[in-house]
């Protein structure tokens, strides 16, 4: 089992749920984040002050997946969210030791579904 972790751009979040959809890949987790990489953000003018925004925003998407799911699952990650520019995201692959279901009790790869 693996826990795939994927920052992408926020505009492309459609595009990456839809590539994920297309291989069977239907549970995720979404949250809004910020951060910098090699972009290094830019500067903006408020009322006469200049002011540096390096902390851009970007979707952190988890995914939990079987072994076999791990090749499709980054595939459509990286179709979904590719632009080609600086900024596009990382994908971060783990080991996934445990994984329990609450509502069954189920354990490891019958878990994850």
């Amino acid at each position: 089992m693996k826990l795939i972790i994927a920052y992408v751009q926020p505009h492309k979040l459609p595009d990456v749920k839809k590539a994920l959809f297309d291989v069977k890949v239907f549970k995720m987790s979404v949250t809004n984040s910020l951060g910098c990489g090699q972009q290094m953000g830019y500067t903006e003018t408020y009322r006469g002050v200049e002011t540096e925004i390096n902390l851009l925003k970007k979707v952190r998407i988890e995914i939990a997946v079987n072994e076999d799911f791990v090749k499709p699952t980054i595939n459509a990650i990286v179709n979904g969210a590719r632009t080609g520019a600086i900024g596009d995201g990382k994908i971060f692959v783990l080991d996934l030791p445990e994984c329990i279901r609450i509502r069954t009790g189920e354990f490891g790869t019958e878990a994850i579904g």
